[in-house]
Protein backbone atom coordinates (compact mmCIF):
# COMPACT_ATOMS: atom_id res chain seq x y z
CA UNK A 1 0.00 0.00 0.00
CA UNK A 2 1.04 3.44 -0.67
CA UNK A 3 0.79 4.89 3.02
CA UNK A 4 4.22 1.86 3.64
CA UNK A 5 6.07 3.25 1.45
CA UNK A 6 8.34 6.32 3.14
CA UNK A 7 8.41 8.59 0.37
CA UNK A 8 7.61 12.46 0.59
CA UNK A 9 6.23 12.22 -2.87
CA UNK A 10 3.78 9.37 -2.90
CA UNK A 11 2.68 11.45 0.57
CA UNK A 12 2.46 14.59 -1.49
CA UNK A 13 0.01 12.61 -4.24
CA UNK A 14 -2.15 11.05 -1.32
CA UNK A 15 -2.96 14.65 0.45
CA UNK A 16 -3.52 15.88 -3.31
CA UNK A 17 -6.34 13.07 -4.09
CA UNK A 18 -7.26 13.32 -0.37
CA UNK A 19 -8.60 16.77 -1.06
CA UNK A 20 -9.73 15.66 -4.69
CA UNK A 21 -12.22 13.66 -3.05
CA UNK A 22 -13.21 15.74 -0.43
CA UNK A 23 -13.81 18.47 -2.77
CA UNK A 24 -13.47 17.89 -6.73
CA UNK A 25 -14.85 21.37 -7.73
CA UNK A 26 -12.90 22.88 -4.86
CA UNK A 27 -15.89 23.70 -2.71
CA UNK A 28 -19.22 21.71 -2.65
CA UNK A 29 -20.10 21.14 0.34
CA UNK A 30 -23.86 19.86 2.16
CA UNK A 31 -24.03 23.70 2.73
CA UNK A 32 -24.03 24.52 -0.92
CA UNK A 33 -27.47 23.65 -1.16
CA UNK A 34 -30.95 24.83 0.70
CA UNK A 35 -31.48 23.75 4.08
CA UNK A 36 -34.19 20.43 3.89
CA UNK A 37 -32.58 19.34 0.73
CA UNK A 38 -32.72 15.56 0.16
CA UNK A 39 -29.71 12.99 -0.58
CA UNK A 40 -30.39 9.56 -1.33
CA UNK A 41 -29.85 6.66 -3.85
CA UNK A 42 -32.13 4.76 -5.96
CA UNK A 43 -32.63 1.33 -7.36
CA UNK A 44 -35.86 -0.51 -9.03
CA UNK A 45 -37.22 -3.90 -7.73
CA UNK A 46 -36.33 -6.03 -11.03
CA UNK A 47 -33.16 -4.79 -11.03
CA UNK A 48 -32.31 -5.49 -7.90
CA UNK A 49 -34.49 -7.72 -5.81
CA UNK A 50 -33.59 -10.84 -7.60
CA UNK A 51 -36.01 -14.02 -5.47
CA UNK A 52 -38.11 -13.76 -8.81
CA UNK A 53 -40.24 -17.11 -7.93
CA UNK A 54 -40.20 -16.60 -4.16
CA UNK A 55 -43.57 -15.42 -1.89
CA UNK A 56 -45.88 -15.66 -4.86
CA UNK A 57 -44.53 -13.05 -6.65
CA UNK A 58 -45.72 -13.38 -10.23
CA UNK A 59 -43.94 -13.31 -13.60
CA UNK A 60 -43.39 -10.09 -15.36
CA UNK A 61 -42.81 -8.87 -19.16
CA UNK A 62 -38.78 -8.51 -17.92
CA UNK A 63 -38.76 -11.52 -16.68
CA UNK A 64 -40.12 -12.99 -20.06
CA UNK A 65 -37.92 -10.83 -21.92
CA UNK A 66 -34.75 -11.32 -20.49
CA UNK A 67 -34.83 -15.08 -20.62
CA UNK A 68 -35.79 -14.83 -24.76
CA UNK A 69 -32.33 -15.43 -26.52
CA UNK A 70 -30.54 -12.52 -27.19
CA UNK A 71 -32.38 -9.34 -25.87
CA UNK A 72 -29.99 -8.80 -22.94
CA UNK A 73 -25.66 -8.45 -24.40
CA UNK A 74 -24.62 -10.67 -22.19
CA UNK A 75 -27.43 -13.26 -22.19
CA UNK A 76 -28.32 -12.34 -18.18
CA UNK A 77 -31.56 -12.13 -15.92
CA UNK A 78 -32.42 -10.74 -13.36
CA UNK A 79 -33.25 -13.80 -11.44
CA UNK A 80 -31.16 -13.08 -8.70
CA UNK A 81 -29.87 -9.55 -9.79
CA UNK A 82 -28.34 -8.26 -6.14
CA UNK A 83 -30.27 -9.85 -4.18
CA UNK A 84 -31.81 -6.99 -2.40
CA UNK A 85 -34.83 -8.74 -1.37
CA UNK A 86 -32.93 -10.94 1.41
CA UNK A 87 -30.13 -8.62 1.89
CA UNK A 88 -31.80 -5.10 2.18
CA UNK A 89 -31.13 -4.83 5.78
CA UNK A 90 -27.61 -4.76 5.08
CA UNK A 91 -28.18 -2.71 2.11
CA UNK A 92 -29.98 0.00 4.88
CA UNK A 93 -27.17 -0.20 7.01
CA UNK A 94 -24.70 1.39 3.73
CA UNK A 95 -26.75 4.13 3.20
CA UNK A 96 -26.81 5.08 6.84
CA UNK A 97 -23.38 4.87 7.27
CA UNK A 98 -23.12 7.37 3.75
CA UNK A 99 -25.20 9.56 5.58
CA UNK A 100 -28.09 9.42 3.00
CA UNK A 101 -31.32 10.58 3.77
CA UNK A 102 -33.76 8.64 1.60
CA UNK A 103 -33.95 5.91 -0.66
CA UNK A 104 -35.84 5.70 -3.88
CA UNK A 105 -37.26 2.17 -4.59
CA UNK A 106 -40.16 0.48 -6.35
CA UNK A 107 -42.59 -2.06 -5.73
CA UNK A 108 -42.91 -4.93 -7.33
CA UNK A 109 -46.72 -4.71 -8.86
CA UNK A 110 -46.38 -8.86 -9.32
CA UNK A 111 -45.53 -9.10 -5.46
CA UNK A 112 -48.42 -7.25 -4.37
CA UNK A 113 -50.71 -8.86 -6.87
CA UNK A 114 -49.08 -11.89 -8.72
CA UNK A 115 -51.89 -11.89 -11.57
CA UNK A 116 -51.61 -8.16 -12.05
CA UNK A 117 -55.57 -7.75 -10.50
CA UNK A 118 -57.45 -9.86 -8.29
CA UNK A 119 -56.39 -11.43 -4.98
CA UNK A 120 -53.59 -9.98 -2.68
CA UNK A 121 -49.96 -11.46 -2.06
CA UNK A 122 -49.72 -11.16 2.05
CA UNK A 123 -46.30 -11.80 1.53
CA UNK A 124 -45.58 -9.17 -1.01
CA UNK A 125 -47.34 -6.45 1.87
CA UNK A 126 -45.48 -8.07 4.43
CA UNK A 127 -41.98 -7.87 2.75
CA UNK A 128 -42.11 -3.85 1.68
CA UNK A 129 -43.37 -3.09 5.04
CA UNK A 130 -40.38 -4.89 6.71
CA UNK A 131 -38.54 -2.85 4.38
CA UNK A 132 -40.34 0.89 4.86
CA UNK A 133 -39.67 -0.33 8.30
CA UNK A 134 -36.33 -0.82 8.55
CA UNK A 135 -35.75 2.35 6.07
CA UNK A 136 -37.57 4.49 9.12
CA UNK A 137 -35.82 2.59 11.93
CA UNK A 138 -32.48 4.64 10.11
CA UNK A 139 -33.89 7.37 9.85
CA UNK A 140 -33.70 7.36 5.98
CA UNK A 141 -37.24 8.45 3.85
CA UNK A 142 -38.65 5.88 1.86
CA UNK A 143 -39.47 7.51 -1.43
CA UNK A 144 -41.24 4.79 -3.48
CA UNK A 145 -41.88 4.07 -7.51
CA UNK A 146 -45.20 2.36 -8.09
CA UNK A 147 -44.20 1.34 -11.61
CA UNK A 148 -40.54 0.75 -12.88
CA UNK A 149 -41.71 -1.17 -15.96
CA UNK A 150 -41.75 -4.29 -14.77
CA UNK A 151 -45.63 -5.05 -16.08
CA UNK A 152 -47.18 -8.18 -14.36
CA UNK A 153 -46.98 -11.03 -17.35
CA UNK A 154 -50.35 -11.76 -16.69
CA UNK A 155 -51.71 -8.24 -17.67
CA UNK A 156 -49.55 -8.45 -20.85
CA UNK A 157 -50.89 -11.71 -21.80
CA UNK A 158 -54.97 -10.72 -20.70
CA UNK A 159 -54.72 -7.83 -22.97
CA UNK A 160 -50.87 -6.25 -24.04
CA UNK A 161 -51.40 -4.39 -20.75
CA UNK A 162 -50.30 -0.40 -21.59
CA UNK A 163 -52.16 -0.18 -25.04
CA UNK A 164 -55.44 -1.57 -23.48
CA UNK A 165 -57.16 1.24 -21.77
CA UNK A 166 -58.14 -1.56 -18.95
CA UNK A 167 -54.67 -0.94 -17.67
CA UNK A 168 -56.18 2.61 -16.32
CA UNK A 169 -58.35 0.58 -13.82
CA UNK A 170 -56.11 -2.36 -12.93
CA UNK A 171 -53.02 0.24 -11.63
CA UNK A 172 -55.11 2.35 -9.77
CA UNK A 173 -56.45 -0.81 -7.98
CA UNK A 174 -52.74 -1.47 -7.76
CA UNK A 175 -52.04 1.71 -6.31
CA UNK A 176 -54.21 2.20 -3.62
CA UNK A 177 -53.26 -1.12 -2.19
CA UNK A 178 -50.27 0.44 -1.47
CA UNK A 179 -51.31 3.62 -0.27
CA UNK A 180 -53.78 1.77 1.96
CA UNK A 181 -50.76 -0.38 2.85
CA UNK A 182 -47.87 1.95 3.19
CA UNK A 183 -49.46 5.11 2.98
CA UNK A 184 -48.54 5.61 6.64
CA UNK A 185 -45.29 5.77 6.43
CA UNK A 186 -44.67 6.51 2.92
CA UNK A 187 -44.66 10.37 2.03
CA UNK A 188 -43.40 10.48 -1.24
CA UNK A 189 -45.19 8.35 -4.35
CA UNK A 190 -43.61 7.99 -7.50
CA UNK A 191 -46.56 6.71 -9.85
CA UNK A 192 -44.19 5.88 -13.26
CA UNK A 193 -40.34 5.53 -13.82
CA UNK A 194 -39.02 7.36 -17.12
CA UNK A 195 -42.49 6.64 -19.43
CA UNK A 196 -41.02 8.36 -22.28
CA UNK A 197 -38.37 5.75 -22.00
CA UNK A 198 -41.10 2.40 -21.90
CA UNK A 199 -43.15 3.58 -24.34
CA UNK A 200 -39.74 4.05 -26.90
CA UNK A 201 -37.77 1.14 -26.12
CA UNK A 202 -40.80 -1.28 -25.67
CA UNK A 203 -42.99 0.03 -27.97
CA UNK A 204 -40.92 1.94 -31.17
CA UNK A 205 -37.77 0.30 -30.96
CA UNK A 206 -38.27 -2.94 -29.56
CA UNK A 207 -35.02 -3.06 -27.54
CA UNK A 208 -36.82 -3.40 -23.74
CA UNK A 209 -39.81 -5.56 -23.14
CA UNK A 210 -42.04 -6.13 -24.14
CA UNK A 211 -40.37 -6.38 -27.33
CA UNK A 212 -43.27 -4.67 -29.53
CA UNK A 213 -42.02 -2.43 -33.05
CA UNK A 214 -42.76 -2.28 -36.64
CA UNK A 215 -39.64 -0.50 -37.66
CA UNK A 216 -37.51 -2.22 -40.51
CA UNK A 217 -40.57 -3.82 -41.83
CA UNK A 218 -40.48 -5.77 -38.41
CA UNK A 219 -37.31 -7.20 -39.16
CA UNK A 220 -37.22 -6.44 -34.86
CA UNK A 221 -40.04 -7.28 -33.65
CA UNK A 222 -42.80 -9.77 -34.69
CA UNK A 223 -45.16 -7.95 -33.39
CA UNK A 224 -46.14 -4.26 -33.07
CA UNK A 225 -46.68 -0.64 -34.25
CA UNK A 226 -43.75 1.90 -33.74
CA UNK A 227 -46.56 4.85 -35.47
CA UNK A 228 -49.23 4.27 -32.73
CA UNK A 229 -48.26 1.89 -30.13
CA UNK A 230 -45.76 4.37 -28.49
CA UNK A 231 -48.22 6.90 -28.18
CA UNK A 232 -50.81 4.74 -26.84
CA UNK A 233 -49.24 3.44 -24.13
CA UNK A 234 -47.84 7.07 -22.94
CA UNK A 235 -51.69 8.16 -22.98
CA UNK A 236 -52.48 5.39 -21.20
CA UNK A 237 -50.00 6.55 -18.43
CA UNK A 238 -51.07 10.05 -18.46
CA UNK A 239 -54.17 8.84 -17.40
CA UNK A 240 -53.65 6.26 -15.43
CA UNK A 241 -51.57 8.58 -13.57
CA UNK A 242 -54.14 10.99 -12.98
CA UNK A 243 -56.46 8.85 -11.79
CA UNK A 244 -54.21 6.94 -9.43
CA UNK A 245 -53.34 11.07 -7.97
CA UNK A 246 -57.10 12.02 -8.50
CA UNK A 247 -57.67 8.84 -5.95
CA UNK A 248 -55.18 10.15 -3.25
CA UNK A 249 -55.80 13.58 -3.15
CA UNK A 250 -59.70 12.57 -2.08
CA UNK A 251 -59.10 9.73 0.14
CA UNK A 252 -55.77 9.49 1.23
CA UNK A 253 -53.74 12.83 1.33
CA UNK A 254 -55.45 14.47 3.95
CA UNK A 255 -54.33 11.49 6.73
CA UNK A 256 -51.37 10.25 4.56
CA UNK A 257 -49.73 13.99 4.06
CA UNK A 258 -48.12 12.67 1.10
CA UNK A 259 -46.95 14.12 -2.18
CA UNK A 260 -47.32 12.16 -5.78
CA UNK A 261 -45.20 12.92 -8.35
CA UNK A 262 -43.56 11.21 -11.64
CA UNK A 263 -39.88 10.64 -12.46
CA UNK A 264 -38.77 11.54 -16.33
CA UNK A 265 -36.37 10.86 -18.75
CA UNK A 266 -34.56 14.45 -19.99
CA UNK A 267 -31.40 14.60 -22.01
CA UNK A 268 -30.19 17.87 -21.96
CA UNK A 269 -30.21 19.09 -26.32
CA UNK A 270 -28.09 22.16 -27.66
CA UNK A 271 -28.70 22.84 -31.52
CA UNK A 272 -25.97 21.78 -33.46
CA UNK A 273 -25.55 24.28 -35.32
CA UNK A 274 -27.30 28.62 -34.94
CA UNK A 275 -29.74 27.68 -38.04
CA UNK A 276 -32.75 28.75 -37.16
CA UNK A 277 -33.73 24.88 -38.61
CA UNK A 278 -31.74 23.31 -35.92
CA UNK A 279 -32.84 25.64 -33.07
CA UNK A 280 -36.72 24.41 -34.11
CA UNK A 281 -35.30 21.05 -34.54
CA UNK A 282 -33.75 21.10 -30.83
CA UNK A 283 -37.16 22.46 -29.32
CA UNK A 284 -39.16 19.59 -31.10
CA UNK A 285 -36.77 17.31 -29.71
CA UNK A 286 -37.49 18.08 -25.87
CA UNK A 287 -41.11 18.52 -27.16
CA UNK A 288 -41.23 14.70 -28.40
CA UNK A 289 -39.20 13.75 -24.84
CA UNK A 290 -40.41 16.11 -21.82
CA UNK A 291 -42.86 17.87 -23.23
CA UNK A 292 -44.48 14.59 -24.46
CA UNK A 293 -45.20 13.95 -21.10
CA UNK A 294 -45.22 16.89 -19.20
CA UNK A 295 -47.34 19.60 -21.12
CA UNK A 296 -50.48 17.43 -20.60
CA UNK A 297 -49.68 17.59 -16.67
CA UNK A 298 -49.06 21.37 -16.68
CA UNK A 299 -51.40 22.74 -19.70
CA UNK A 300 -53.39 20.00 -20.20
CA UNK A 301 -52.54 19.00 -23.95
CA UNK A 302 -49.87 17.78 -25.72
CA UNK A 303 -46.81 20.10 -27.42
CA UNK A 304 -48.43 21.71 -30.47
CA UNK A 305 -44.87 20.33 -32.33
CA UNK A 306 -46.36 16.72 -31.74
CA UNK A 307 -50.17 17.54 -32.66
CA UNK A 308 -48.80 19.12 -35.73
CA UNK A 309 -46.64 16.13 -36.68
CA UNK A 310 -48.18 13.30 -35.26
CA UNK A 311 -51.83 14.34 -36.43
CA UNK A 312 -54.50 11.66 -35.94
CA UNK A 313 -52.24 8.98 -34.44
CA UNK A 314 -51.57 11.49 -31.50
CA UNK A 315 -54.83 10.43 -29.01
CA UNK A 316 -56.63 13.27 -27.57
CA UNK A 317 -58.10 14.22 -24.33
CA UNK A 318 -61.82 14.66 -23.62
CA UNK A 319 -62.29 17.90 -21.78
CA UNK A 320 -62.66 16.22 -18.10
CA UNK A 321 -59.82 13.71 -19.21
CA UNK A 322 -57.55 17.05 -19.84
CA UNK A 323 -58.45 18.59 -16.23
CA UNK A 324 -58.30 15.25 -14.71
CA UNK A 325 -54.68 15.35 -15.81
CA UNK A 326 -53.67 18.70 -15.63
CA UNK A 327 -52.00 20.24 -11.97
CA UNK A 328 -52.10 15.90 -11.28
CA UNK A 329 -48.31 16.29 -10.20
CA UNK A 330 -47.28 17.34 -6.36
CA UNK A 331 -43.31 17.39 -7.73
CA UNK A 332 -41.44 17.10 -11.05
CA UNK A 333 -38.86 13.91 -10.81
CA UNK A 334 -36.00 13.82 -13.32
CA UNK A 335 -33.87 11.09 -14.74
CA UNK A 336 -31.03 13.05 -15.94
CA UNK A 337 -27.74 12.26 -17.32
CA UNK A 338 -26.53 13.31 -20.36
CA UNK A 339 -26.23 15.87 -23.16
CA UNK A 340 -26.77 15.88 -27.20
CA UNK A 341 -26.65 18.05 -30.24
CA UNK A 342 -29.71 18.26 -31.82
CA UNK A 343 -29.88 18.78 -35.01
CA UNK A 344 -33.05 19.11 -38.29
CA UNK A 345 -33.46 16.19 -40.33
CA UNK A 346 -34.28 16.93 -43.93
CA UNK A 347 -34.54 13.21 -45.45
CA UNK A 348 -37.39 11.02 -45.66
CA UNK A 349 -35.24 8.30 -45.02
CA UNK A 350 -35.94 7.75 -41.72
CA UNK A 351 -39.52 8.06 -42.15
CA UNK A 352 -39.88 5.63 -44.86
CA UNK A 353 -37.32 2.81 -43.08
CA UNK A 354 -38.82 3.62 -39.29
CA UNK A 355 -42.43 5.12 -39.58
CA UNK A 356 -41.87 5.78 -35.40
CA UNK A 357 -41.65 8.95 -32.96
CA UNK A 358 -37.75 9.63 -34.47
CA UNK A 359 -39.04 10.42 -37.92
CA UNK A 360 -42.30 11.99 -36.32
CA UNK A 361 -39.86 14.20 -34.69
CA UNK A 362 -37.75 15.71 -37.99
CA UNK A 363 -34.71 15.50 -35.57
CA UNK A 364 -31.64 14.02 -35.17
CA UNK A 365 -29.64 14.07 -32.22
CA UNK A 366 -26.06 13.00 -31.76
CA UNK A 367 -23.05 13.37 -28.95
CA UNK A 368 -20.82 14.26 -31.83
CA UNK A 369 -20.34 17.43 -33.64
CA UNK A 370 -17.72 17.78 -36.25
CA UNK A 371 -15.92 15.01 -35.02
CA UNK A 372 -15.68 16.08 -31.69
CA UNK A 373 -17.71 14.26 -29.05
CA UNK A 374 -19.77 16.78 -26.74
CA UNK A 375 -17.92 15.29 -23.75
CA UNK A 376 -16.13 12.53 -22.39
CA UNK A 377 -17.71 9.50 -22.43
CA UNK A 378 -18.97 6.93 -19.47
CA UNK A 379 -19.07 2.92 -20.28
CA UNK A 380 -22.36 3.06 -22.11
CA UNK A 381 -22.96 3.71 -25.49
CA UNK A 382 -25.19 6.95 -24.99
CA UNK A 383 -23.54 8.59 -21.94
CA UNK A 384 -21.24 11.51 -22.54
CA UNK A 385 -20.78 13.91 -19.29
CA UNK A 386 -21.62 17.21 -19.60
CA UNK A 387 -22.12 18.83 -16.53
CA UNK A 388 -23.21 21.67 -17.45
CA UNK A 389 -26.40 20.17 -19.12
CA UNK A 390 -28.02 19.62 -16.05
CA UNK A 391 -28.00 23.54 -15.12
CA UNK A 392 -29.49 24.33 -18.43
CA UNK A 393 -32.48 22.20 -17.94
CA UNK A 394 -33.01 23.26 -14.70
CA UNK A 395 -33.36 26.29 -15.89
CA UNK A 396 -35.67 25.11 -18.94
CA UNK A 397 -37.95 23.64 -16.37
CA UNK A 398 -38.13 26.64 -14.36
CA UNK A 399 -39.35 28.96 -16.95
CA UNK A 400 -41.46 26.55 -19.09
CA UNK A 401 -43.39 24.79 -16.45
CA UNK A 402 -43.88 27.66 -13.90
CA UNK A 403 -40.79 26.63 -11.61
CA UNK A 404 -42.04 23.54 -10.31
CA UNK A 405 -41.02 21.53 -7.33
CA UNK A 406 -38.35 19.34 -8.83
CA UNK A 407 -36.18 16.08 -7.71
CA UNK A 408 -33.46 14.99 -9.53
CA UNK A 409 -34.25 11.11 -9.16
CA UNK A 410 -31.47 10.07 -11.00
CA UNK A 411 -28.25 11.16 -12.07
CA UNK A 412 -25.51 8.74 -12.49
CA UNK A 413 -22.48 7.23 -14.70
CA UNK A 414 -21.24 3.36 -15.20
CA UNK A 415 -17.83 1.83 -15.55
CA UNK A 416 -17.63 -1.10 -18.15
CA UNK A 417 -17.11 -4.79 -15.83
CA UNK A 418 -13.86 -5.64 -17.05
CA UNK A 419 -13.39 -8.74 -16.02
CA UNK A 420 -9.38 -8.83 -15.68
CA UNK A 421 -9.07 -6.16 -13.19
CA UNK A 422 -8.79 -6.38 -9.30
CA UNK A 423 -11.43 -5.23 -7.25
CA UNK A 424 -8.85 -2.56 -5.59
CA UNK A 425 -8.48 -1.22 -8.66
CA UNK A 426 -12.29 -1.27 -10.00
CA UNK A 427 -13.00 0.77 -6.38
CA UNK A 428 -10.88 3.73 -7.25
CA UNK A 429 -13.42 5.50 -9.59
CA UNK A 430 -12.27 9.16 -9.67
CA UNK A 431 -13.92 9.85 -12.73
CA UNK A 432 -17.39 9.04 -10.96
CA UNK A 433 -16.22 11.35 -8.20
CA UNK A 434 -15.67 13.94 -10.40
CA UNK A 435 -18.88 13.55 -12.35
CA UNK A 436 -21.04 13.76 -9.63
CA UNK A 437 -19.26 16.63 -8.15
CA UNK A 438 -19.69 18.46 -11.50
CA UNK A 439 -22.99 17.70 -11.85
CA UNK A 440 -23.85 18.67 -8.42
CA UNK A 441 -21.73 22.00 -8.50
CA UNK A 442 -23.90 23.23 -11.31
CA UNK A 443 -27.49 22.13 -10.13
CA UNK A 444 -26.63 23.97 -6.72
CA UNK A 445 -25.92 27.23 -9.00
CA UNK A 446 -28.66 26.47 -10.84
CA UNK A 447 -30.91 26.40 -6.94
CA UNK A 448 -28.40 29.52 -5.41
CA UNK A 449 -27.69 31.59 -8.65
CA UNK A 450 -31.06 30.75 -10.83
CA UNK A 451 -33.54 29.95 -8.63
CA UNK A 452 -34.46 26.79 -9.56
CA UNK A 453 -37.11 24.93 -7.67
CA UNK A 454 -34.94 21.73 -6.59
CA UNK A 455 -35.25 20.05 -3.78
CA UNK A 456 -33.20 16.53 -3.49
CA UNK A 457 -30.75 14.62 -5.24
CA UNK A 458 -30.81 10.46 -6.06
CA UNK A 459 -27.79 8.85 -7.38
CA UNK A 460 -28.19 6.17 -9.38
CA UNK A 461 -27.16 3.51 -7.98
CA UNK A 462 -26.49 2.59 -4.53
CA UNK A 463 -25.13 -0.71 -5.93
CA UNK A 464 -23.53 -2.00 -9.39
CA UNK A 465 -26.68 -3.84 -10.47
CA UNK A 466 -28.37 -5.51 -13.45
CA UNK A 467 -28.75 -2.99 -16.43
CA UNK A 468 -31.62 -3.99 -18.23
CA UNK A 469 -30.41 -4.96 -22.01
CA UNK A 470 -26.93 -4.10 -20.76
CA UNK A 471 -27.04 -7.01 -18.31
CA UNK A 472 -24.27 -6.66 -15.45
CA UNK A 473 -21.94 -5.18 -18.32
CA UNK A 474 -22.62 -1.86 -16.62
CA UNK A 475 -21.82 -0.67 -13.68
CA UNK A 476 -23.39 2.65 -12.14
CA UNK A 477 -23.16 1.37 -8.42
CA UNK A 478 -21.06 3.51 -5.62
CA UNK A 479 -20.93 0.37 -4.31
CA UNK A 480 -18.83 -3.07 -5.92
CA UNK A 481 -20.69 -5.87 -6.04
CA UNK A 482 -18.62 -9.34 -6.24
CA UNK A 483 -20.58 -11.41 -9.08
CA UNK A 484 -18.25 -14.11 -8.93
CA UNK A 485 -18.41 -14.47 -4.82
CA UNK A 486 -21.36 -14.45 -3.37
CA UNK A 487 -22.31 -10.67 -4.11
CA UNK A 488 -20.16 -9.23 -1.88
CA UNK A 489 -20.54 -5.26 -1.69
CA UNK A 490 -17.11 -3.02 -1.57
CA UNK A 491 -17.07 0.74 -1.22
CA UNK A 492 -16.19 2.95 -4.33
CA UNK A 493 -13.93 5.87 -3.46
CA UNK A 494 -17.06 7.51 -4.36
CA UNK A 495 -18.94 6.33 -0.95
CA UNK A 496 -16.28 7.86 1.07
CA UNK A 497 -16.34 11.35 -1.01
CA UNK A 498 -19.96 11.51 -0.54
CA UNK A 499 -19.70 10.82 3.86
CA UNK A 500 -17.43 13.55 3.38
CA UNK A 501 -19.86 15.65 1.27
CA UNK A 502 -22.72 15.05 3.43
CA UNK A 503 -20.91 15.48 6.74
CA UNK A 504 -20.01 19.31 5.26
CA UNK A 505 -21.45 22.35 6.91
Amino acid sequence: MLMNRHSVFVVFLLVFEMKNCLAPDGGLSRGSFPQGFVFGTASSSYQYEGAVEEDGRGKTVWDTFAHSFGKVIDFSNADVAVDQYHRFHDDIQLMADMGMDAYRFSIAWSRILPNGAGEVNQAGIDHYNEEINALLAKGIQPYVTLYHWDLPQALQDRYNGWIDRQIIEDFANYAEICFKAFGDRVKHWITFNEPHTFAIQGYDVGLHAPGRCSTLLHFLCRAGNSATEPYTVAHHVLLSHATVSDIYRRKYKKTQQGSIGMAFDVMWFEPMTDSPEDIDATQRAMDFQLGWLMDPLFVGEYPRSMRTRVGERLPRFSAAEAALVKGSLDFVGVNHYTTYYAKHNSTNILGFLLNDTLADSGTITLPFKDGKAIGDKASSIWLYIVPQGIRSLMNYIKDKYYNPSVIITENGMDDFNNPFISIEHALKDDKRIKYHGDYLSNLAASIREDGCNVKGYFVWSLLDNWEWAAGYTSRFGLYFVDYKDNLKRYPKNSVNWFKNLLRSA
